[in-house]
């Protein structure tokens, strides 16, 4: 329910901004505007409002929204008196101000939605990297543990985050990652090789597979079950647990390893860090059996689990600006995602990028449910990510959408005429062809990652 809840609120609020901006400057143009809807279908709800009695609905299909507007050319009869307020009127700049106003709206919502995360003291894991495992090309290239990322190809990298993006552009194309790193007061370069991934390994964890890992932080008591093994050994919430046995944990997934190998003839002995005190606690494991997933004739698995939910801690970077700087930071956050997305669409078409990683709105949903599981920072940064998607796929030079309007325009332009009413409904059926083609593709990639 929370998923559901979390895609159709944000879907709802980046088309109604997007419809928004196409309603008001088309109104600021002097065009009547007809009717508002968020959805397509038959309208669940309507109400009319203003001097010119514009219908506000809502309808069922949650994918999109218009804004009808008075037109000639749709062949509705048209009062004489209100003609000079259709659209089709319009001078050819006001046509194009209207189309683009609905893209440009994502774009300032998503520089809106950046800068308040700027604002609010937005935390990032650090750019500090963790030994890479040996065969890895990160190991080849001398990637050392405690290496802080500054720059990847010369561009600054503020987060792993931030990192793990900019490398994308070297996988695709096959070619080094250039890092520039600090570590001890000494800077240096390192170059990754990106051409020994495999195929379609974007698609999976590319940075581990390269070696390029956060340095891992305390592994930290994030809960504990009640009457679980953990709390009657005296373990609490906010503990740092250091050692299994005499030996160091650095990774909460290592611990856990341990713990389920573990069987229950003898205590487990935890190194363990409360505040300033140093503690040795004894926790023996309570076994479970579950049954083979793939051969239900086989005997059970035996797990052992101590009843702890265990969290990986890592330094942090704090991104906490003014207002001003926060704008600037929205605005450049916006732009990097926009042209990140060009370049990744280009990349499909052309066929040096995998049309599977493109997603559709099961996968989207199933992102909004999981930011909003995390919380409002990462639920903002998806809203944020979307807005700027939106803005992009509506701009691209397809008849049916804003963008293909614009192509329209632009050689009406040089054409010194529209063109003919026949052209436009060829043009537009098949632009109307692509855009399903691609929600087909798209589904069928979200349903593969949902069944695979």
């Amino acid at each position: 329910m929370t998923t559901l809840i979390a895609f159709l609120f944000a879907l709802g609020v980046l088309v109604f901004v997007h419809e928004l901006g196409h309603y008001l400057v088309a109104r600021w143009c002097g065009v009547k505007i007809l009717r508002f809807s968020i959805g397509f279908g038959k309208p669940l709800l309507t109400w009319k409002v203003g001097r010119d009695q514009t219908e506000w609905s809502l309808s069922p299909i949650p994918l999109g929204g218009y804004v009808r507007m008075l037109d000639e050319e749709e062949g509705t009869p048209i009062d004489p008196p209100e003609v000079h307020r259709a659209f089709n009127r319009l001078s050819l700049p006001k046509r194009a101000a209207v189309v683009v106003a609905g893209p440009a709206a994502n774009f300032l919502l998503a520089i809106v939605l950046y800068a308040v995360l700027g604002m609010s003291g937005l935390q990032e894991p650090a750019p500090v990297l963790a030994t890479p495992a040996a065969g890895t090309a990160a190991a080849t290239a001398g990637v050392q543990e405690g290496d802080r990322v500054l720059a990847i190809d010369g561009q600054p990298v503020q987060s792993f985050g931030d990192l793990r993006l900019k490398m994308i552009d070297a996988i695709v194309e096959r070619q080094p990652i250039v890092l520039q790193v600090a570590n001890g007061g000494a800077e240096r370069e390192v170059r990754i090789a990106t051409d020994g991934l495999p195929a379609g390994e974007l698609e999976r964890d590319f940075t581990r597979t390269l070696g390029v890992e956060l340095k891992a932080g305390v592994v930290q008591v994030g809960f504990l079950e009640e009457n679980s093994p953990a709390a009657k050994a005296g373990l609490q919430v906010g503990d740092q647990i250091l050692t299994l046995d005499g030996q160091p944990v650095a990774r909460a997934q290592q611990l856990i390893q341990q713990v389920q190998a573990a069987d229950d003839s003898k205590p487990l002995q935890l190194g363990v860090r409360r505040g300033t005190e140093m503690l040795t606690l004894a926790v023996k494991p309570q076994l479970t059996y579950e049954p083979d997933a793939q051969d239900a004739s086989a005997p059970p698995h035996r797990k052992g689990r101590i009843g702890a939910g265990l969290a990986q801690q890592f330094e942090m970077v704090t991104v906490d600006l003014g207002p001003l700087q926060a704008l600037a930071y929205g605005a450049n956050k916006t732009w990097e995602m926009s042209a990140f997305s060009l370049r990744m669409l280009g990349k499909m078409v052309m066929g040096s990028l995998s049309w599977k990683n493109l997603s559709g709105p099961v996968a989207i949903a199933d992102y909004a449910g999981q930011s909003a599981a995390i919380g409002w920072f990462a639920y903002v940064g998806f809203m944020a990510l979307i807005s700027v998607s939106l803005g992009v796929l509506n701009l691209l030079p397809v008849p049916v959408l804003d963008g293909g309007r614009l192509v329209y325009y632009a050689l009406e332009a040089l054409k010194g005429s529209p063109f003919s009413e026949r052209f436009r409904q060829v043009t537009q059926q098949v632009g109307l062809v692509m855009v399903v083609g691609l929600m087909i593709v798209a589904l069928f990639n979200d349903l593969s990652r949902l069944l695979g």
